[in-house]
C-alpha cells in the first residue's frame, strides 16, 4: 500500500463519524483502514504517566493491562523504538506476566496478534500504535504501520502551528477548505493537512497553498 492510499483511507475513515472525541475517531480510523479488529493509542503525558485510548471491544483492557504491569509489546515497542509483533496467548520472556493474562483476558479462542508500532514526533518516540488482528491485516508491510504511526503521533502531537492562530489564517483557510471538501471537523481537517505535509516531507504552508490553489484536493470517495 502506498502512501497515498493509507492517507485515503485514512481520511476516508474519519469522515464516517465526526462527533466522538477526536482521537478515538483518529484510533478507530487507523483500525478501520489497516483492516484490523481492534486498536489503540498509548503516548507519553509526562514522566511515568502514559494516556491510553482503546477501542471497545475485546482487546480494550489489554492496554491499561499493559501499563499496569509494566510490561508488554507497548512497552517494549516504545522503549527500543522498533516494531513488536506479539501472538496473544504464547508465552515471551520479556514480558511472561503479560503472556499469560492476556489470552484469557480476552476471553476467546481465536488467534490474534498483536502489532505495537512506535509513534514518532520531531524525531521522538511519543507513544505506541497498537493493532490487534484476528485475520489477515490489509496492509502487511511493516512500512505501513510505521508510516500510519508517525503519522498518527505528529497529527496527536503535533507542534504550535497546529495551536497557534496568529498569523496563519492561510492554514485556517485551507482548513475550511478540507471541511467543504470531506464534512469534518476543523480539527479533524487540521490534521488531514499535516498528514499530507508529513507524508510528503514538506511544510503545512505549502501544503496549505496546493489546497486553497486547488491543486490538491480531498474527496470522501477516493
Amino acid at each position: 500500500m502506498d502512501t497515498p492510499q493509507l492517507l485515503s483511507l485514512l481520511a476516508r475513515s474519519l469522515t464516517k463519524d465526526t462527533v466522538r472525541p477526536w482521537a478515538m475517531r483518529l484510533c478507530e480510523a487507523c483500525v478501520d483502514a489497516l483492516g484490523a479488529q481492534g486498536g489503540a493509542f498509548t503516548f507519553e503525558a509526562g514522566p511515568d504517566e502514559r494516556i491510553a485510548v482503546s477501542t471497545p471491544g475485546a482487546f480494550e483492557d489489554l492496554e491499561p493491562l499493559q501499563e499496569v504491569l509494566g510490561e508488554g509489546p507497548v512497552p517494549q515497542a516504545m522503549a527500543e523504538d522498533r516494531l513488536v509483533v506479539a501472538h496473544l496467548g504464547t508465552m515471551v520472556d520479556e514480558y511472561p506476566v503479560f503472556s499469560q493474562i492476556a489470552g484469557p483476558a480476552r476471553g476467546e479462542t481465536a488467534e490474534a496478534t498483536l502489532y505495537a508500532v512506535p509513534m514518532r514526533a520531531d524525531g521522538h518516540v511519543v507513544g505506541a500504535l497498537s493493532l490487534y488482528v484476528t485475520t489477515e491485516p490489509r496492509a502487511r508491510d511493516a512500512q505501513d504501520l510505521r508510516l500510519l504511526a508517525d503519522i498518527v503521533g505528529a497529527s496527536l502531537l503535533g507542534d504550535a502551528e497546529l495551536l497557534d492562530g496568529s498569523g496563519r489564517a492561510w492554514l485556517h483557510r485551507a482548513a475550511g477548505m478540507v471541511i467543504a471538501q470531506l464534512g469534518i471537523r476543523p480539527a479533524d481537517a487540521l490534521a488531514v493537512i499535516r498528514a499530507n505535509a508529513f507524508s510528503r516531507s514538506t511544510s503545512l504552508r505549502s501544503v496549505a497553498e496546493d489546497v486553497l490553489e486547488r491543486r490538491l484536493a480531498f474527496s470522501p470517495d477516493e
